[in-house]
C-alpha cells in the first residue's frame, strides 16, 4: 500500500499542505471545524509523518513534558513530585507545562512531541478529547494520561475510579443523615468532573433521594469558583444541608463563603472533598476528603511511558487504576 504524504492528507481534508502542518504542530491558528477534518483525514489515510521526521524520534533527548490544566492547583503537586522523582532516577529530565485551562494551549504543548523538544509528554486531566490525542500516538509519538482511561493500545494512563470516589462520598453524606446534598462540578469537559458528578447522581438514586439539578453549580475545580458557586447555590434559595465539591479546591472556597455568610460548619452545614491536599488538614474544622494516591499516579506513569520508549517489558499491562479512600474528618458529622 502506497505511503501517504502530507500533501495527500491536504487534498483529503481540501486545505493546503500548511493547515495540515499547523495542526501537527498544535498551532492554534486553524479554527475547529478545519482542524476536525484534517484530523479525520489523518486517520482515514493512516498518515504517518516523512522518514526524516522516524529518524528524528529515534534519536532521544532524556526529556518529558507534564501538561497540567492549572499550576496553581495543589493536586498537581504530588503528581508532579511522583513524575520527577521517578523520571530523575532514569535519568530523565521533567518540563512543566501550565495549559492554564485552554484546550489550544494543550495543543500548543504537544508540539513539543512534533519538533523533538522531549521523548514524551503526560498530560494530567487533559481538556483534549480522545480522539484528538490518538492521533499523536497513532503517529508514533510517546503520550501517557493521568486522571484519565483511554482505550488505546499505544497510550499508557492511571487513574482512579472516579464514579466510585463519587458514590463513597454521598453515601458518607447519607449516612451522616443528609438527604440534601449540593454538588460543585469542576470544567464542564473535564472526564474527572463528569464521572464525579454522574457517580454523583447514581449514589442519589441508590439511597433513594430525588436528584434534583438546582442543587448542582459548576465551581471550575478553583477556590474562587467554589466560592462563587456556592454563594449562586445560597441566592437561589436551594435547600440543602450538604455540599459535596468535586475537589478540594472548591471545597476551601465553600468555606471561605460559609465565613462571608456566617453559617457554621459542620453545624449547619456538611461539606466534603476530593484530594485530601494538605491544607484540608489547617482549616477548622478539617475537610473530610478522598485521598487519591497522586504521587503514586504519577510515578508509575512515568515508569512505564519510559518502559514503553525502551524496553517495555509491561507491554500488556498499559492501563493503571489505582484506589483511592475517604477520609471522614469534622467537616462531615450528622445533620442536626
Amino acid at each position: 500500500m502506497k505511503e501517504s504524504k502530507i500533501i495527500d492528507v491536504a487534498r483529503r481534508a481540501n486545505v493546503s499542505p500548511a493547515t495540515v502542518s499547523r495542526v501537527l504542530n498544535g498551532s492554534n491558528l486553524v479554527n475547529a471545524k478545519t482542524e476536525e477534518r484534517v484530523l479525520q483525514a489523518i486517520r482515514e489515510l493512516d498518515y504517518i509523518p516523512n522518514n526524516m521526521g522516524k529518524q528524528l524520534r529515534s534519536r532521544k533527548t532524556m526529556n518529558l513534558a507534564v501538561v497540567v490544566s492549572d499550576v496553581r492547583v495543589s493536586y498537581y503537586a504530588e503528581i508532579i513530585k511522583g513524575i520527577e522523582n521517578m523520571a530523575n532516577s532514569l535519568h530523565y529530565n521533567v518540563l512543566i507545562c501550565d495549559a492554564q485551562n485552554e484546550k489550544a494551549k494543550e495543543r500548543e504543548f504537544l508540539s513539543l512531541l512534533m519538533n523533538r523538544t522531549v521523548d514524551a509528554l503526560i498530560l494530567v486531566t487533559p481538556n483534549l478529547s480522545d480522539e484528538e490525542i490518538a492521533v499523536y500516538a497513532d503517529n508514533g509519538y510517546m503520550v501517557g494520561l493521568i486522571g484519565r482511561k483511554i482505550e488505546h493500545a499505544r497510550i499508557p494512563c492511571s487513574f482512579t475510579d472516579n464514579i466510585k470516589l463519587a458514590q463513597e462520598v454521598v453515601f458518607h453524606l447519607a449516612e451522616q443523615g443528609h438527604r440534601k446534598i449540593a454538588f460543585l462540578s469542576g470544567y464542564a469537559d473535564a472526564t474527572d468532573s463528569i464521572e464525579r458528578l454522574e457517580g454523583y447522581v447514581k449514589a442519589l438514586k441508590a439511597c433513594g433521594i430525588p436528584f434534583e439539578p438546582a442543587l448542582v453549580e459548576n465551581g471550575d475545580f478553583s477556590e474562587e469558583g467554589g466560592c462563587e458557586a456556592f454563594h449562586r447555590l445560597c441566592s437561589s434559595g436551594a435547600d440543602f444541608t450538604a455540599v459535596f465539591a468535586a475537589n478540594d479546591e472548591m471545597a476551601l472556597g465553600v468555606y471561605k463563603a460559609c465565613n462571608e455568610l456566617g453559617i457554621s460548619i459542620p453545624d449547619q452545614l456538611a461539606v466534603a472533598g476530593v484530594d485530601n491536599i494538605r491544607l484540608t488538614n489547617y482549616v477548622t474544622p478539617r475537610i473530610s476528603s478522598v485521598e487519591q494516591p497522586l504521587y503514586a499516579m504519577g510515578a508509575v506513569l512515568a515508569e512505564k511511558l519510559i518502559d514503553q520508549m525502551n524496553d517495555n517489558v509491561w507491554a500488556e499491562k498499559r492501563c493503571f487504576k489505582v484506589d483511592a479512600k475517604l477520609v471522614v474528618k469534622e467537616s462531615s458529622k450528622g445533620a442536626e
